[in-house]
């Protein structure tokens, strides 16, 4: 299966770093989110991506272009007519394509744009602001075994704030918000046939609204509900949780060696 990654918004609600860079190339422990996001498919097996880019295309262009030369150790020569030796070669076994939707393309016209790449077959989405440790392996068994068009992962995210509990007027206690307080929403993480891009009209078409609800009103939308971790990277509040996580060596996305 070829995996789809939404990466061509412009990433508003943290427009601190956004303004230099696309949100999915904005690092957390040195690496964009994007490659973090590439890594948990990797480790499942799924190494063919295309990267559905817009705002600021060309600094996702850019980077896998120097992608082998970032990660090996290199030698410029310049006694030798600028040579360059490349020690320690390393790279991950990827194939990206990565694909201009248009700046201002919404997300349905974005997965439009990119029919001709998934060759008629089912394929795997997600948003590439966001990391989980769901098992993929389990995701798409569910997927097949409800042989419906779309599968998405459903999550409930922590709670922002704490809550009170109330009798009447008086006020109980204070806790953390949990999870059990927040209903299910839309994680990303999803399988698709390709018949789900016949739901999509034209570029203007955010797919979270109309494709997936009549998706949903056909009887044709699984939820795959994802009980672990997921987080995505909407504000700079959240990036920093993230790198906090990665620097405690105790990421729970991280399921690669």
């Amino acid at each position: 299966m070829k995996v789809v990654l939404l990466a061509g918004g412009f990433g508003t609600r943290i427009s601190e770093e956004s303004q230099f860079k696309p949100k999915p190339m904005i690092e957390v422990g040195g690496m964009p989110i994007l490659w973090h996001i590439m890594k948990l498919y990797s480790h499942y097996g799924f190494n063919e991506f295309i990267i559905c880019a817009g705002y600021k295309q060309e600094v996702i262009k850019e980077w896998f272009g120097d992608y082998f030369l970032h990660t090996s150790d290199i030698t410029f020569d310049f006694t030798k007519g600028n040579e360059v030796i490349v020690h320690k070669k390393h790279a991950e076994p990827w194939k990206v394509t990565v694909v201009d939707t248009g700046l201002n393309t919404l997300t349905g016209g974005r997965l439009k744009r990119i029919g001709k790449y998934v060759d008629g077959e089912a394929f795997l989405m997600t948003y590439g602001d966001g990391v989980c440790d769901v098992d993929l392996n389990k995701l798409i068994a569910h997927h097949k075994e409800h042989g419906k068009l779309a599968t998405l992962t459903a999550v409930q995210p922590e709670g922002r704030f704490g809550t009170m509990d109330m009798d009447g007027d008086y006020i109980g206690s204070f806790r953390e918000k949990s999870k059990d307080d927040t209903g299910w929403i839309n994680g990303g993480f999803m399988v698709l046939e390709p018949a789900v891009l016949d739901y999509v009209k034209d570029d203007f078409v955010m797919f979270e609204r109309e494709p997936l609800e009549k998706l949903a009103n056909d009887g044709q939308l699984v939820n795959y509900k994802h009980y672990g971790f997921w987080q995505c990277m909407d504000t700079l509040r959240d990036k920093q949780k993230l790198e906090e996580l990665w620097a405690s060596g105790q990421a729970p996305w991280k399921v690669w060696e």
